[in-house]
């Protein structure tokens, strides 16, 4: 899916962007994209970050505007790689069908993947059913209890860690999590925050537990043997896309809430 089009508001914030490197895109670009297109790779199974206009069925988000900011400052084409779940991203980048992608920074995936520092911050919370005698994150992991988890996400690499006694029962993908949650005796749904959050106001019988059970870091990465150059080169930009107000701005003309921008 190739995109071209860009926000006015966020056309002149990327083209106040004068970083040194910036000035060096064609060879940082070559590096990036050896194909001479930047390849981006988009998980709307995260809400927070990617979604499809309900109208043009097109993604956007606050991932959507990064990579067309960047692929903007590299002076090359973009090509769009909608997939619905994190593990889609993780291996289209690790596999070389993407040369960056939207992560959340996980160990497991830094085998193949470099991130960036991170952007976005992002709480990932448990959800239960109304009737249920759990009301503390601290007492989910017990051995009767079965949590589900988008299979990849970064709350099932987390989680996979962190439970000790719980069970951990993977949904196909993150955005499935609350419905196959309550299409089965299971005791916990995990996943972003907001999302949940979503769910419960819609669905009577559902709660969220209080606080929060970790903070995800989100970053963009590439493939771990990228060059130096282009590994540099991403970070500057990250760095740059916070410092100028830019992801800001464009979670809030996405209307985004709950994230914050990572210090």
């Amino acid at each position: 899916m190739r995109s071209n089009g860009f926000s006015a508001g966020l056309v002149t914030l990327a083209l106040l962007w004068t970083s040194a490197w910036a000035q060096n895109s064609p060879e940082i670009a070559r590096q990036m994209a050896p194909t001479g297109t930047l390849r981006a790779v988009i998980n709307l199974g995260n809400p927070i970050l990617a979604r499809q206009d309900a109208s043009t069925g097109a993604p956007v988000g606050v991932s959507v505007d990064l990579a067309q900011a960047l692929a903007q400052q590299l002076k090359i084409p973009l090509l769009l790689i909608p997939v619905d779940s994190a593990a889609k991203s993780v291996e289209a980048v690790t596999q070389g069908q993407a040369d960056i992608g939207f992560f959340a920074i996980d160990p497991v995936r830094g085998k193949g993947i470099r991130f960036t520092p991170p952007y976005v911050l992002i709480e990932g919370s448990y959800l239960v059913k109304k009737d249920s005698p759990l009301v503390d994150n601290a007492q989910v992991d017990q051995a009767k209890h079965r949590v589900v988890v988008g299979k990849g996400s970064a709350y099932d690499l987390y989680l996979t860690r962190a439970l000790k006694e719980a069970q951990l029962v993977r949904a196909p993908t993150s955005p499935q999590v609350v419905s196959f949650f309550l299409e089965g005796s299971y005791d916990v749904a995990a996943g972003v925050k907001q999302q949940l959050e979503s769910d419960a106001q819609k669905i009577a019988d559902l709660r969220l537990l209080p606080g929060r059970f970790m903070v995800i870091e989100q970053a963009m990465g590439q493939p771990s043997h990228s060059s130096p150059v282009a590994q540099e080169a991403l970070v500057k930009f990250v760095t740059e896309m916070k410092s100028t107000g830019f992801i800001r701005d464009s979670m809030a003309r996405h209307h985004i809430q709950g994230a914050v921008i990572a210090p």
